[in-house]
This record gives C-alpha cells, sequence and structure tokens, in this order.
C-alpha cells in the first residue's frame, strides 16, 4: 500500500473516532439545527407579512415561550394532581388482570401463586437486576447535565435564528465549487422535509389527544385527560409510542370490565388508522415517505447507541440521511454512472447483451 493511501486511511479512522466520541456534542448540535429549521419556517411565514426579521424572531420565540408557560401553568398541576389515582387505578387494573390469568390457570387464592401489586412486582424486578436502582439513582443524578443540554440548545437555536444565512453559506462552502449549488438545492429539500415533518407531528400530537380524550370519556375510563396527554405525548415515537400510550388506558378499563378493555383498544386503533392513512397525508404537502420497517430500525439503533436524545431525533436524522443519499449518491453519482467508451467491444459485448436479455426474460 503506497504512503499515501495508507495516510489517507489513518485520517479517515481518525476522523470516525473523532466524531464517535463527540457523538453527544454533534446530536445537540443536530437538534439545534431541527429546531432552528422548523422555527424558522414560522419566521418566513410572519416575513411574507412584510415583518422586519429582527421583529419576527422574538415574535416567534415569545409565542413559543407563551404557549410553554401556559402549558406548565394549566396542565401540568392536574396531571400532578391525579398521578395518585393514575397509579391507583393501574395497579387495580393489573390486579384484576392478574386474577383472570389465575383463574385461566387453575389457581386458588392463598395457594403457590400470590398476588401481586405493581410495587411488588418493581421490588422483585430489582432484586432480579440489582444495577436497576443503581441506575435509577444515576438517572436522577443525570437531572443536571439535561437541563445544562438543554439551555446548549436554546441558545445554539437562537444563534441560528439571528442570522441563519451565515451558518448555511458555511455548510455550503465545505462541499468543491462546482456542487455548491446543487448542495444549497439539496439543504433546501432538507429544510422543507423537516418543516413537513414538524408540521405533521404538531398535527397528529393534536388530532391524537382530542380523539383519545373524547372517546376515553365517552367509554367511561378513568382520568381520560391524563390517558389523552399521554397518548399525544408519545405521538413523536411513531410505531413504539402508540404501542406504550394504550396500555395504561387499558389497565384502567380492567377494574371496569373486559368489554371496557376491548373498547379503548378498537378506539386508539381506529384513531391510528384515521390519522396515519386519512388526516396526516391531507396536511402534509411535502411528505417524506418513510418505509416503517425503516424507521423502526433507526429507532431501535439510535436509542441503543445515544439514549432518548437519540430516539428523539431518529426520524429527523433518518429524513435528512435519506435525502442526501437520494440526491447525491443515487442521482448525481449512481444515475450518471456510466460504462466506459471501448470498456467492452466485440465478441464480450455480444456475450454481455445476450447474457442481459436472458435475465430481463
Amino acid at each position: 500500500m503506497k504512503f499515501g493511501r495508507l495516510a489517507g486511511l489513518v485520517g479517515l479512522v481518525v476522523l470516525l473516532y473523532l466524531l464517535w466520541t463527540l457523538r453527544q456534542v454533534l446530536l445537540l448540535l443536530f437538534s439545534a439545527v431541527v429546531f432552528a429549521t422548523v422555527i424558522n419556517k414560522l419566521v418566513q411565514q410572519l416575513r411574507r407579512l412584510y415583518i422586519p426579521r429582527k421583529l419576527a424572531v422574538p415574535i416567534v420565540l415569545a409565542a413559543i415561550a407563551f404557549v410553554t408557560v401556559v402549558i406548565l401553568r394549566f396542565i401540568i398541576p392536574p396531571i400532578a394532581n391525579q398521578l395518585p389515582a393514575y397509579t391507583f387505578l393501574s395497579e387495580q387494573g393489573f390486579k384484576q388482570l392478574q386474577a383472570w390469568y389465575q383463574a385461566y390457570r387453575g389457581y386458588v387464592p392463598g395457594n403457590a401463586l400470590e398476588e401481586t401489586s405493581l410495587t411488588d412486582l418493581f421490588s422483585r424486578l430489582s432484586l432480579l437486576s440489582p444495577n436497576l436502582v443503581g441506575r435509577a439513582m444515576q438517572f436522577f443524578t443525570l437531572s443536571l447535565d439535561f437541563f445544562v443540554n438543554f439551555l446548549l440548545v436554546v441558545v445554539a437555536t437562537i444563534m441560528m435564528l439571528v442570522d441563519p444565512g451565515s451558518y448555511r453559506r458555511i455548510l455550503i462552502r465545505v462541499f468543491p465549487k462546482f456542487y455548491r449549488r446543487r448542495a444549497d438545492e439539496i439543504v433546501a429539500e432538507c429544510e422543507d422535509a423537516l418543516g413537513g415533518w414538524a408540521l405533521g407531528l404538531a398535527f397528529n400530537i393534536a388530532v391524537i389527544t382530542i380523539a383519545s380524550g373524547v372517546g376515553l370519556s365517552l367509554i367511561g375510563v378513568p382520568l381520560p385527560l391524563v390517558n389523552a396527554l399521554l397518548a399525544g405525548g408519545l405521538t413523536f415515537i411513531p410505531n413504539i409510542g402508540p404501542f406504550l400510550s394504550v396500555i395504561p388506558p387499558v389497565l384502567m378499563s380492567l377494574s371496569i370490565g373486559p368489554w371496557t378493555a376491548g373498547g379503548v383498544v378498537i378506539l386508539y386503533l381506529a384513531i391510528q388508522q384515521l390519522e396515519g392513512n386519512v388526516l396526516t397525508p391531507m396536511v402534509m404537502k411535502k411528505q417524506v415517505s418513510l418505509l416503517p420497517a425503516l424507521a423502526l430500525m433507526a429507532q431501535v439503533i439510535f436509542a441503543v447507541w445515544f439514549g432518548f436524545l437519540g430516539l428523539f431525533l431518529a426520524l429527523p436524522l433518518v429524513i435528512v440521511s435519506q435525502i442526501w443519499i437520494k440526491e447525491l449518491l443515487v442521482k448525481d453519482i449512481l444515475d450518471k454512472w456510466s460504462e466506459p467508451q471501448g470498456a467492452l467491444s466485440g465478441e464480450r459485448r455480444v456475450r454481455f447483451a445476450s447474457a442481459r436479455r436472458k435475465l430481463l426474460r
């Protein structure tokens, strides 16, 4: 191997190692880019009303802060007050499910299998996994890191919003001069795709929250507000979120009766079908089509590698990666990759054409 190739290989390995070492910082930076891109879409809407950017950015940020304060002020306290009842009803449903299982297996109350509550179940799981309590304590000790990272993301987002053109030009200059115009087009397509994803996500959260709250109230499930907010909050995790959100209301409805639990499952299935197949395509003008298996694999991989932040950013990362692969690799390289002149000639060309016709039959 020549020295130049060896040096290039070593440099590539060192670069990959540095990127992996700085993966958390890069994810925080990417999350700031996603937030800045989405908020910038709102700023552009105000710019259409001939509002200067120096005023549009503070107006949008003030509106977002106002909505956040309203949510924290009027929604969080009722949820906090209902959490004890929420836990109690879930435990009652769990006990009812256990009683049905015991009756199915022929157990008699007070015999070999004792009654188990959720608290006892968690205690036994902690005994099976001694590190569970330690990990829980570690989670609370990492709260400070979470708030520091959140503050960094907020500051970086605001800095990008003030002058997004400068940061975009820095990104474009990374590419060779002949490809910069094309790179700018791909970046614009990524911005539109992220804006469509955010619009679809906000719409999904609103529809699922309202529909879940109304449906659970009509069925008679206790605490419909908490369950509806849980269903809406877990919407940002496709495939996994809907499955997790249906567990608490099903447990609560088991204390009422099995038919009520069946009604909850049918309600959630109907909401997901309506939202995914009818409402979301109507709202998202530029919908990014992702294969469900690809989205699920990306969520699992990024959650294992990067934790909760990777799970949250899995879909934006897949959307951006898919666009760059489609535009840069497929359209600009592979689609334009033709065979060299004179590479096949004479008898070899005839054989190649004959083999190709056989494969196409």
